[in-house]
């Protein structure tokens, strides 16, 4: 996930300390309990989890995301380069358009999964933030040299996430076309304030919702602009992660990792149509044949039974047979149970599988489900 730190005797971390973000007073001042996450101290929770996923399933939340990296790839002839590490077809990629992909290594394992997008002066990437030094490291590494690749760390991000979001979203953004008119993985330039922004209709919660590339130095007031709206209150990343659990949404460094693959994930659909027929990516051989004769291992969902939730970690038994682990789990305030993703057997991925999950030396029963377990409300083209 992040970096750990060692904790002296007042408990704050020892050695390397976690970086500010350009929102970090102004989530202090508004009562933002502050945890290091992916090397940055970050709001974990304002008011409480529960009430903050309620808030944003039920109006609107602002979750600052600073701490993701931001890059650009700039001009117009880069496509092949970049192709040559993720699965993307970029040929269908247009401009105004955003599409989710991945960072493979050579074996096909997932270093990182990213969103793409074509802007008017290049290729827009958002990759997560515990990940970014790694993936700038190894993207400057296999680009040709001809390749520029600009970090924007003079850029913070915000999503702003809920069915209310778009209302809000329209008091304060103008621009040639109303927010309203973009539709789910589409994007335009906005100006919010005295800043111009770039918004797209996309986020990481299941609900429809709005993730905005904006100045740092605007960052405070852009904030405060939207927290003015009654729809829209701050949001930590506690609420975050019950969010985007129950969309059935995996995390890096939990649900996906080097040692994953994206057929296994549940991910086929992030490798284009064109790299299927023609490979020419990292793992291709590999991911290619999982494609067509199947992993032995899925991603699924799991709904327990009682009130235990399952952590990361937590062994998966079918009766006395070790079948898999838990990479993400807690409790549902939307499902008012405790959930979880995991990796079993193929062979017990169906829904309505009867398994078991062992914490604290209990068994939990537990019986797969289709994901996600909440049902996504993303706001489509033609919808």
């Amino acid at each position: 996930m992040s970096e750990t730190y060692e904790i002296d005797e007042n408990g704050e971390p020892a050695g390397a300390a976690p970086d500010m973000l350009p929102l970090d007073a102004w989530h202090r001042e508004r009562g933002g309990r502050m945890v290091e996450f992916a090397g940055y101290w970050m709001p974990v929770q304002y008011e409480g989890i529960i009430a903050e996923h309620q808030w944003t399933r039920q109006h609107a939340g602002l979750f600052d995301v600073s701490h993701m990296g931001q890059l650009l790839v700039p001009g117009n002839s880069a496509d092949p380069a970049v192709e040559a590490l993720l699965p993307i077809d970029l040929s269908t990629l247009k401009p105004g358009m955003q599409r989710y992909s991945l960072l493979l290594a050579e074996d096909g394992g997932i270093l990182d999964d990213l969103m793409v997008s074509r802007w008017p002066d290049g290729l827009y990437l958002v990759v997560n933030g515990a990940t970014k030094w790694d993936d700038i490291a190894h993207l400057r590494e296999f680009l040709p040299d001809e390749v520029t690749l600009n970090h924007l760390d003079e850029c913070a991000l915000f999503a702003l996430q809920g069915p209310e979001a778009c209302t809000a979203l329209e008091r304060v953004a103008t621009g040639d076309q109303p927010v309203s008119a973009l539709t789910f993985m589409r994007f335009g330039t906005f100006r919010i304030g005295d800043a111009e922004v770039t918004i797209s209709r996309s986020g990481y919660t299941g609900e429809d919702g709005f993730e905005i590339s904006l100045p740092a130095a605007s960052a405070a007031q852009i904030a405060d602009l939207l927290c003015e709206q009654p729809e829209v209150k701050p949001i930590g990343l506690g609420a975050r992660d019950s969010l985007r659990l129950e969309a059935g949404l995996p995390l890096y460094g939990h649900d996906l990792s080097e040692t994953v693959d994206p057929v296994s994930a549940g991910l086929a659909f992030a490798i284009g149509k064109r790299r299927r027929a023609e490979g020419g990516f990292p793992g291709a051989d590999r991911i290619l044949s999982l494609i067509a004769d199947g992993p032995s291992v899925l991603r699924v969902g799991l709904a327990l039974q009682g009130r235990m939730a399952a952590r990361e970690g937590a062994t998966i038994f079918n009766g006395e047979q070790i079948v898999g682990s838990v990479t993400s789990g807690g409790f549902s305030p939307t499902c008012e149970r405790p959930i979880a993703m995991g990796y079993v057997n193929a062979a017990l991925s169906a829904p309505g599988t009867k398994l078991e999950i062992e914490m604290r030396g209990k068994r939990l029963a537990a019986e797969v489900v289709a994901l996600p377990f909440v049902p996504h409300r993303y706001h489509r083209k033609g919808a």
